[in-house]
C-alpha cells in the first residue's frame, strides 16, 4: 500500500486460527448443529475464510457444510465513482439458498456498504431463512445499520487507518495489521 504504514500488528497466524476456531464453535452452537446451513465468502478474503471454517465445522460436527463464492463487484454502490473499471470475478454458488440459513463470509467490516451488496447479490440468488454475518475483524465506522453476528476481533480505528488481513491463500502470509497513512514528508 502506498502512502501507508504499519502501525500495528494485532493479530498474527494463532490469532486468525483461534479466532476462526471460535467463530465455528459460534455458528454451530447459535444454529444448534448444521441442519440447513451453508457458507458463502464474499471475494476475496472471504473466501478462504469461509472455506476455513467449513474445513473446522467439519472437524468438530463431522459434516460437510457448503461453501459457496460471492462476486459483488457489480452491487457496489460506488461502481460508477471509480476511476477505474471493475474486474468483474464470478460469482460461485454450486446450492440452492432457498430456505438456508446463510453464513456470509468476509474478512473486515466497515461501512458496512460491503456487506450490503453482498445482501442484494444473495437475495437474487433466491430466499434464504436467515442470513448471519461473520468477519474476522469489525474495525467500526458503519454507514449502514448492519452489524455482525460473528466477530473475531473488534479493533477500534480512526477513518485515517485501515485494516490490512494477509492470508497465506491470498497473499502468502499469515496476519492482520493496522496501517496508518504516512504523514507527508515522511520517510519510511
Amino acid at each position: 500500500m502506498d502512502g501507508v504504514a504499519q502501525k500495528a500488528k494485532i493479530m498474527d497466524k494463532e490469532g486468525i486460527r483461534r479466532a476462526v476456531t471460535r467463530i465455528a464453535h459460534e455458528i454451530i452452537e447459535r444454529n444448534k448443529g448444521t441442519d440447513k446451513l451453508a457458507l458463502i465468502g464474499i471475494r476475496k478474503r472471504g473466501v478462504p475464510l469461509a472455506l476455513r471454517l467449513a474445513g473446522k465445522i467439519r472437524d468438530i460436527e463431522g459434516k460437510e457444510v457448503p461453501v459457496g463464492i460471492l462476486d459483488i463487484t457489480l452491487y457496489r454502490d460506488d461502481l460508477g465513482t471509480r476511476a477505474q473499471q471493475p474486474l468483474v470475478l464470478q460469482t460461485e454458488v454450486p446450492f440452492s439458498v432457498d430456505g438456508k440459513t446463510i453464513v456470509l463470509v468476509d474478512d473486515v467490516m466497515f461501512t458496512g456498504r460491503t456487506i450490503r451488496a453482498a445482501l442484494d447479490a444473495i437475495i437474487d440468488l433466491g430466499r434464504p431463512r436467515l442470513i448471519q454475518l461473520a468477519v474476522l475483524v469489525d474495525r467500526g465506522h458503519r454507514e449502514l445499520p448492519i452489524r455482525a453476528d460473528y466477530v473475531g476481533k473488534n479493533v477500534p480505528t480512526s477513518r485515517r487507518e485501515a485494516v490490512e488481513v494477509r492470508l497465506q491463500e491470498t497473499d502468502g502470509e499469515e496476519d492482520v495489521a493496522i496501517m496508518k497513512e504516512k504523514e507527508p514528508g515522511a520517510i519510511l
